[in-house]
């Protein structure tokens, strides 16, 4: 009896992610980066907010925007980007790309191509915690300002 309780709840819970990656769902979203974990040549700590909204074009196809601040000892910059979310096989691994104008405080701009990879852990039928691995490639000097690192949010799926 115990078995086939188990079995029913992992079946709920399936199911109900299933839904969260169809198309016509909405998403928000805000994450944490830096704090130690990441990490470009020119800066050894940054700290980071992002802001995102999404929508699902089709099943497992997230179209998204961003907002981003990100803070360093000697420059703040604050980004502006848009790109794509894939969520394999309803499983909530996710990969994500795209494009961010970045403005660098001292008078400086850029573009930078940023990729990740990361797992939406529902807490609930709608809340996940997001943890990813992100690179972000510079392309105004690449060995100066492209950054890696880990980030940790919290999504809504409505």
């Amino acid at each position: 009896m115990k078995k086939l309780l188990l079995f029913i709840v992992l079946l709920a819970g399936v199911l109900s992610a299933h839904a969260q990656f169809e198309q016509g769902t909405k998403y928000v979203g805000a994450s944490v980066s830096g704090l130690g974990f990441s990490y470009s040549s020119s800066e050894k700590f940054r700290f980071g907010l992002d802001l995102t909204a999404g929508y699902f074009v089709s099943d497992c196809l997230m179209l998204r925007g961003n907002v981003t601040y990100d803070h360093t000892k000697a420059i703040n910059d604050v980004a502006v980007g848009a790109g794509a979310r894939y969520y394999f096989d309803q499983c909530g691994v996710f990969m994500g790309a795209g494009a961010e104008y970045v403005h660098y405080t001292p008078n400086s701009n850029d573009v930078q191509i940023p990729l990740e990879v990361g797992y939406a852990f529902f807490v609930n039928r709608f809340i996940t915690i997001e943890p990813s691995v992100y690179y972000k490639m510079s392309l105004d000097s690449f060995s100066q300002k492209s950054t890696i690192g880990l980030r940790i949010g919290l999504g809504f799926y409505f």
